[in-house]
Parts: C-alpha cells; structure tokens; sequence
C-alpha cells in the first residue's frame, strides 16, 4: 500500500498499521476544509471525529467502527482519493481513538453525537428550512433511475419522496428528506460528483420546496411513506405547486465543490467497484446486448434456460441488471442478478463438448467499443418503440413494418426520419419489441449494409 502511494524510499521501511478505527490522511492541500475531509469517510459510515495539522499537511478522522474503517482504506485502495484534483493518501493509524487535548495546536471539529459537516453561512438558511434538494444530472452518458437515487441519497438519510423529470434537455429529480440536517449533508458530500467514471455528474442545490406532493408511485416518482399509492400508468407526478417553484427556481448554483470522486461512487455503489461485472441470468438471449458488449456467455451445466454473461465492464452488468431483470420473453420472465463469479472462464481445448461457453470478445456486435460514442447517450430501458438505423436508401415503410410483422408482433404505428435512413416502429406490446429487437438487429438489409435495432425513449 504504501509503495501505491508512491512514499519515498525511506518511508517504505515504516511498517503498515494494524487496521483502527482512526485513519491517517497526509498529503493534504493546506486550503481544504474540514467538511471536505469528513465526506471522504461519509459513505463509509459515521465519522465521529477529526483532527487537522494544518502545517503538516496531515490529518486524522475517526470513523464510528472499526468496519467502516476497513471498508473505506479497502475502497480506497482500488480508487486513489484525491481532494481538489490533489492525490491524498489515506492508511489506518496507531492510535485507536482521537482525544482532544486543550494544549494541543490541532483541532477537534466535530462532536462524536454527530456525522453532519457546518454549513457555511450561504446555505445555513435554506438547510434549516427545506429537506428538499434539486438535483441536475450533466452528461449522462448511462441511465440514472429513480432507484440509483434512492441507494445513493439514502446512505445520508432517510429519503421520502423522489420525483423525477426532464427540463431543458436535463434529467432532473426533486428529493425530500426527513430532515434538513440530511439533505445539508448529502449536498454537501455529493455536489459535483460524478455517478460513474467521468459521467452522469450531480448538481445539488435546495429546493423553495418544503414537501413533495407525489402522486404515483412508478418509475418517475416515488413516496416511500405511502406505498398503497397507485401506479398512474405511466403519468408523470410533477404538480401544479411542484411546477410553479421550478419554474420560480434559479439556476442551480453549481460551485464545485471539490470532494473526491469517489465518494458518491462509494456511496450508492452504482460503480460496483471491486464487484464482478458478470451476470446470472435465466432465459438469456441477445437483448443484454442493448446495454453493453457480451463478452462471454456460459450456459449451466445443470441448468440450462440459465447462463452467466459478462459484461465488459461493471457499468455495463448494472445496466443489463436494472434494465431486463422482470422483463418477459417467449412468455417467461427473466431474472438478471449480479454472480459471484468475477469472469467467466474458457474451457480447455476439447473439454466443453457441448459447446455451453462462447467467446464473443471479437463480435462485430459490440455497441460500446469507442469511448464517447453516442451509442452510450441513447440506453434506454425496454419499450414498445424501437430506434431503426441505418436503413437502405431503397427500403420502403412497407418493407420494414412486414419484417418487424414476420417476427411475430403487430405493428402499431411507423415514422420516418427525414433522410429516410433512420425510423421509429412501435409495436403492440413492449415483450412484441423485445422479440424484434432479438430478431432483427444486425439484420442482413444486401448491400453489406446490417439493420441497427435498440429501445426508444420516444413514442409516434
């Protein structure tokens, strides 16, 4: 560990720690604050201490257990932590408590009853009033759900309601807390930070809310007190009270606010880091490919309508997983969760007589290869209508609705780009979609020229 940290040859005969309660920060920049320290160990547990040697550059935090501890020096080992884009390097202390001396030059600064960082004066007002936050997700380059919310916020609090929305081009959601102290200290541990790598990055602000009026508990809002709410069919929740302060809401502030990047992935663990990127799945078929590249499928021996499929990263397995766990196919639900396994191994030359396991690393299937494609702002989860691209110049509405119509499902309405290479179809039934989709992407069109199928957002 200390040889990553990159220590100089001569710290490297100091013997590492024991693990403790109390972890040992050094490198740190001379102008962070004590609340950007606290929200390293926030996701992690409660932080019940602090102690600053601001001429060291050196600090001390102590976390509620020793667990916690743990955890965060093991998370922080596989991610570097870096605080206003300065690498940190955090390992466990000798000390197994922090006690604070009147003599001494550091600094005790938080109360071992409490986990919530002060607010500055700016936001001290709104945090005594509103549990509510205002949420803006920029470059969302993967889905964020209503349930990806709730795991993230809730490791600072109890969360209420959720309503999520679209403004302005931005996915947006509006949160309510129980508390205002927790949704203080969710702004403050998360604002600026990044979802996954370098993508979906939150900006947090307060609400003029003071509560959420949720309509319907679906995919677009949620009130987790009132779980007899009904589903609304898809209708949206926002308000007319709700609709009136966003439009009175200014911008959100958007002061970076320099906490490491790891935090938020530690603290809804959407990034899944250290976790396998391989799935267990029953009736698989090529539909995972809609959320990331198939890289290895292996059917169970002794289970054969299940399989293992990984994935090429782990951003890619939760994708597959949120998306397509429930959805019904060949009139049967499937069931997506997370393995154990870490990948999926390749047999031996002669030994997987059944051909059960199948390298698709080199498919010319892959969606997601480059970084930064557009293909990565267009993963949508499951829907009637379906996204057609390159289509030939000499294919006709005609053509395309008796393909999709051959594969089983009847097609409900059709519309055409305007340069004709791109279309939306919408099937009867989102399973009728599911079907054509697995049937027909990559679909043969002469010429050379394949048929690129995925889900649409949109509806004809």
């Amino acid at each position: 560990a200390t040889a990553a940290n990159g220590l100089d040859s001569k710290k490297l005969k100091v013997d590492a720690a024991p693990p403790s309660r109390v972890l040992h920060i050094r490198k740190v920049p001379s102008e962070v604050s004590d609340a950007e320290l606290i929200a390293l160990g926030l996701p992690f547990g409660k932080v019940t201490n602090i102690l600053t040697l601001k001429g060291k550059n050196q600090a001390f935090l102590e976390m509620g257990t020793e667990e916690a501890a743990i955890t965060m020096v093991n998370y922080y080992n596989s991610v570097p932590p870096s605080v206003r884009n300065m690498p940190i390097f955090i390992q466990y202390s000798n000390h197994k408590e922090l006690k604070t001396d009147s003599s001494n030059q550091t600094r005790a600064v938080l109360p071992a009853v409490s986990t919530v960082p002060s607010l500055s004066s700016d936001n001290q007002e709104a945090a005594g009033t509103s549990p509510v936050l205002r949420i803006v997700i920029d470059n969302l380059f993967y889905p964020v759900t209503l349930d990806v919310l709730q795991q993230i916020f809730s490791k600072f609090g109890t969360v209420m309601k959720i309503i999520t929305f679209t403004k302005n081009n931005q996915f947006q959601a509006l949160l309510q807390y129980s508390e205002p102290a927790h949704a203080q200290q969710a702004k403050q541990a998360l604002d600026c930070q990044n979802i996954y790598n370098s993508c979906c990055t939150l900006h947090i602000d307060f609400s003029k809310l003071v509560n959420l009026n949720v309509k319907y508990n679906n995919d677009k809002s949620r009130d987790y007190t009132r779980p007899e709410l009904p589903t609304g069919d898809g209708q949206h929740s926002l308000d007319s009270a709700v609709a009136a302060a966003l439009r009175k809401d200014s911008s959100l502030l958007g002061a970076l606010n320099p906490l490491s990047a790891a935090a938020v992935v530690a603290a809804g663990k959407v990034a899944l880091a250290g976790q396998p990127g391989v799935l267990l799945v029953s009736n698989l078929n090529e539909e995972v490919r809609v959320y990331g590249d198939v890289q290895r499928v292996k059917i169970l021996y002794n289970k054969k309508d299940s399989a293992l499929v990984q994935m090429s990263d782990c951003n890619q397995a939760q994708l597959a997983m949120s998306h397509l766990n429930g959805q019904k196919m060949y009139g049967n639900v499937i069931r997506v969760t997370l393995s154990k396994h870490q990948t999926v191994a390749l047999p031996r030359d002669g030994l997987d007589v059944q051909g059960l396991t199948k390298d698709y690393a080199n498919s010319p299937l892959h969606r997601f290869k480059k970084p930064g494609s557009k293909n990565f702002q267009n993963i949508f989860p499951p829907s009637a209508t379906l996204h057609l691209s390159n289509i030939p110049q000499n294919v006709t509405e005609d053509d395309l609705q008796l393909l999709f119509t051959n594969t089983g499902g009847t097609v409900k309405a059709f519309k055409f780009f305007q340069d004709h290479k791109m279309a939306l179809i919408q099937m009867s039934t989102v399973e009728e979609a599911i079907q054509a989709l697995i049937d027909l992407h990559n679909y043969s069109m002469g010429g050379n020229q394949h048929l690129r199928v995925s889900f649409s957002k949109s509806s004809i």
